[in-house]
């Protein structure tokens, strides 16, 4: 055990930064980004070291954007815990062509500077993965849904690539991500209560 402990710590470390950081934005607490930020550190690592480089470059995007919510969620309309809203309409366009963009982008980079044997879904992930992170960000409920999608194919990707660790991680992210989707359900419906009690009383 323990000599497995000193070969796979990294993917060990990864699961618990990891777990810890959706379980957190689930119950939409701002800490998640700190910590989702050492976890982007970690996996990076990890990534390169499986040649999933679209993936481990994702790690690097994800850092940057961990700052972006981290200021969203500290001083923008997020910051509110109970805050949480759909996804507008117009926005669903720009999203999904957003994530078909980069997707094909990363594809030609992939096939063309790597030796990425999994250049399209590597790609997929990785944009798809994007534009998650930035649902969260702006705390649109949605994200989750993309989230639980994107998990079930990092979950074949790592099985795929060996990080069996990684693997049960995004497993485990899909259970998180189901429980996140109901807690901020529960706050969103809590939010419009009182806010049809406050539209009463000033009535």
């Amino acid at each position: 055990m323990l000599d497995w402990l000193q070969a796979e710590w990294p993917q060990v470390l990864g699961f618990v930064t990891g777990a810890v950081c959706v379980w957190l934005a689930g119950r939409r607490h701002v800490a998640n980004y700190p910590i989702g930020i050492a976890n982007n550190v970690v996996l990076f690592v990890v990534f390169i070291g499986a040649g999933l480089y679209a993936t481990a470059v994702l790690q690097v995007v994800y850092l940057l954007m961990g700052v972006h919510g981290w200021w969203r969620w500290t001083h923008g309309v997020e910051q509110s815990r109970t805050y949480v809203v759909s996804t507008p309409r117009r926005a669903w366009t720009w999203l999904i062509a957003a994530a078909l963009v980069g997707t094909a982008v990363l594809v030609w980079v992939l096939l063309t500077f790597t030796d990425s044997q999994v250049a399209i879904a590597d790609a997929a992930t990785t944009a798809v993965s994007l534009v998650a992170q930035y649902m969260l960000n702006r705390k649109w409920i949605e994200n989750w849904f993309v989230w639980i999608a994107v998990d079930i194919a990092f979950v074949g990707l790592s099985v795929a690539a060996g990080l069996w660790v990684i693997a049960a991680l995004y497993t485990l992210f899909i259970g998180l991500c189901v429980i996140g989707y109901r807690s901020w359900r529960r706050a969103a419906a809590a939010d419009l209560e009182a806010g049809a009690a406050a539209s009463v009383i000033r009535a």
